[in-house]
């Protein structure tokens, strides 16, 4: 570990954005299940995130809001995407409370995981620091 800069941080920073923004997105579909021609939305990051990891290159860092950004950025963002194409229902609406379900489990776990493991890293600054590291 870096310091708090470190990359690794910024990006677990960016997935716990990701996780809380899809449970925000999965209670809606879930609050949404009996709504006629509703559409399900979703959460794109990790794709973006291991799209970003495998394209090569390298990001200039700017010290100044001023300076011109080049290269690729290293923090993609979450973003929302709405399924439009299909349906479960007679009534055009393609939220399967199964799924969802599932899916809401899964985000869970993740974000547990996540903030395990941030504060594993600022249990390591501490102790590197000179703190006890309890």
């Amino acid at each position: 570990m870096l310091g708090l800069n470190f990359p690794g941080l910024s990006v677990m920073e960016r997935s716990l954005d990701a996780a809380t923004l899809r449970q925000k997105v999965l209670a809606n579909n879930i609050a949404n299940v009996d709504t006629p021609y509703f559409k399900r939305s979703d959460v794109v990051f990790e794709e973006l995130l291991q799209s970003q990891l495998q394209s090569p290159g390298i990001q200039g860092r700017r010290t100044d809001p001023r300076h011109f950004a080049f290269g690729s950025s290293s923090n993609p963002v979450p973003q929302t995407k709405l399924d439009e194409s299909s349906a479960m229902n007679n009534n055009q609406n393609n939220v399967d409370i199964d799924s969802e379900m599932a899916m809401l489990a899964m985000n869970q776990l993740r974000y547990q995981a996540l903030v395990g493991q941030v504060s594993h890293e600022f249990r390591m600054a501490k102790s590197a620091i000179g703190g006890s590291g309890q």
